[in-house]
């Protein structure tokens, strides 16, 4: 239709067509769109002398300021954004879409009827490989097993063996690779009625449906066979393997309170697990009859801990570091707890090195620094500083980022380097000792403290305290057990104190439970002391509460050695 067509003939032709809803109309070679509504908007508006004044107007004129035509090149989501962009009496209209073909009318319901979809899709499936995610499986997994009445089903918890080992050596696009290559064979080896989702990681489940057990077993084989070929990428060849978990629909007890795709889901977990333990490669089954309270205990952790952050079920509690000259408390080590609505209390023994296997740690370790600086701020403010450790994983360190994600929450919370020290393990420094170094030299430059933490039960080499940058050690607690008892135990404290100290660095010593150990520490020169004479670990609100009250702090000792002048013992 022309825009130079009279608008009155534009409206007769609406009235006679009740199912009309817009006419495209061509002004200048420009092609616009004309709705009903807004046809009618015209026509009735201005103080309702609209169609006086549009009597002698023609098509052009009842057009809307802001034009709806849109190019086809347009995706979903930029078609939502130019409709949200429209005035709000015309965001509702239909739009124009300027077609190859010709011009198209789209309702805009459906724009945002696709654009939904289009969310659902990804929110409900793994952006690398295109399975189906975990949400997925858990939405729909329950109504799949409850549409083949009671015939069996079946989940097989699959993860790849040592894939790190293999991220690492090629590189991470060699990774993604395989991952989505594996997801393939994955998928050959089940059938259209079956659910194979990935899960996280290098962790996948598939979904039997109407299967036995044999049956079962049968689609397990295959996946392990299916790893046989190598895997290519760029030119470069390597090897998979996986362990697999099978748990039955069959073995749900009759008084099982978890959901069924719950309980399977955790034993296959727990069968994976076990399978690992006997040596990887090959598929793992519990015995139903049997009690598996640790294998389905560590299961139930690996599925609960990514939401631990997100359900605010982690918290930190702050052990005092107490200076054995003085007996003042001038700092804390923040210590990560965990208490889950399903499991209860969870030790960091426990889940920490489930964590480091599904990189959840990196994003527990990000939460810390960022509670502990917060904490510091509270402190600081309240006029009682308090310089907080924080302990590191391996991983952490190895990812190359320490340096920025403690900086981060340092200036997120306005807390000077001072107050925050570090603290990693023997094991964490080696597996990079150039990179490592590196980034500690950088946090010690910048006035941050970094020790070495269970000095003694790794690697117990005193050719790292020279090769690493480091302002102190602590002590295991394991040498300081006998610290009191046994003059050998005695003897080593003191062959590692010396060294430290005349090389410049503080010591702590950990587990400190008995005054006798105390005095021992205090004649062989330790700075530091914490343990359980001095106070367990506290959430912050007691810790304050018992430092401010009238009786003695728990971390002062009973009789305290007087430092003279010169800062000696006397």
């Amino acid at each position: 239709m022309s825009g130079k067509t009279p608008s009155r003939e534009i409206e007769t032709l609406f009235r006679e067509d009740r199912t009309l809803r817009a006419v495209v109309v061509d002004v200048a070679g420009s092609l616009s769109l004309l709705t009903r509504d807004q046809l009618d908007h015209e026509m009735t508006g201005r103080l309702g002398y609209g169609r006086a004044l549009n009597a002698r107007g023609d098509a052009a004129a009842l057009l809307p300021q802001t034009g709806s035509a849109l190019p086809p090149s347009l995706d979903l989501q930029a078609a939502a954004a130019a409709v949200l962009g429209l005035p709000e009496a015309n965001r509702y209209q239909d739009l124009l879409v300027l077609a190859a073909d010709g011009p198209r009318i789209v309702p805009v319901s459906e724009v945002f009827e696709g654009l939904s979809d289009v969310f659902r899709q990804a929110a409900l499936h793994d952006p690398l490989t295109g399975l189906a995610n975990r949400r997925h499986l858990e939405e729909r997994g329950p109504s799949l097993m409850a549409g083949h009445g009671s015939a069996a089903a079946a989940i097989l918890y699959v993860d790849l063996d040592d894939f790190k080992v293999a991220n690492d050596t090629f590189g991470h696009r060699a990774g993604d690779a395989a991952l989505r290559s594996f997801s393939v064979r994955l998928q050959a080896c089940t059938r259209e009625s079956d659910l194979v989702a990935r899960l996280g990681g290098d962790e996948f489940a598939l979904l039997l449906l109407d299967v036995d057990e044999p049956m079962a077993r049968s689609v397990a084989f295959r996946v392990l066979r299916a790893l046989e070929d190598p895997f290519i990428h760029e030119g470069h060849e390597f090897r998979l393997a996986a362990t697999l978990g099978l748990a039955m629909s069959t073995d749900v007890a009759a008084d099982e309170t978890a959901a069924p795709l719950e309980y399977l889901l955790r034993h296959a977990d727990a069968a994976m697990l076990q399978a690992k333990l006997e040596g990887k490669g090959r598929l793992g089954r519990i015995d139903p009859f049997r009690p598996v309270t640790r294998f389905a205990r560590q299961a139930l952790i690996r599925r609960r801990l990514p939401h631990a952050l997100s359900s605010a079920g982690f918290s930190l509690h702050y052990q005092p570091l107490m200076d054995i000259a003085t007996g003042a408390c001038p700092g804390v080590e923040a210590l990560l707890r965990w208490e889950d609505a399903e499991l209860g209390k969870v030790s960091p023994d426990e889940f920490i090195h489930l964590a480091e296997q599904s990189g959840d740690i990196h994003a527990i370790g990000r939460w810390v620094m960022d509670q502990a600086c917060a904490q510091a701020r509270l402190w600081a403010d309240a006029g009682t500083p308090r310089a907080i450790s924080v302990n590191i994983s391996p991983l952490q360190l190895a990812a190359g980022s320490l340096v920025q994600d403690l900086q981060s929450a340092l200036l997120r919370h306005g807390v000077p380097t001072s107050l925050l020290n570090i603290e990693i393990t023997e094991t964490a420094a080696v597996v990079n000792l150039q990179s490592a170094a590196e980034q500690l030299r950088t946090l010690i430059d910048a006035g941050m403290s970094v020790f070495l933490d269970d000095y003694g039960t790794a690697y117990s080499s005193l050719a790292m305290l020279r090769d690493l940058p480091l302002t102190g050690l602590k002590l295991d607690k394991s040498f300081i057990d006998t610290i009191d008892t046994d003059p050998a135990s005695a003897i080593l404290v003191a062959g590692v104190i010396a060294p430290a100290k005349a090389i410049g660095l503080r010591t702590t010593a950990e587990g400190v439970e008995r005054e006798t150990q105390l005095a021992i520490l205090r004649d062989l020169g330790c700075d530091t002391a914490q343990g359980y004479l001095i106070s367990r670990p506290l959430p912050a609100e007691e810790l304050d509460g018992r430092a401010n009250s009238a009786e003695p702090p728990p971390w002062r000792p009973a009789n305290p050695r007087r430092v003279g002048r010169e800062g000696h013992l006397q």
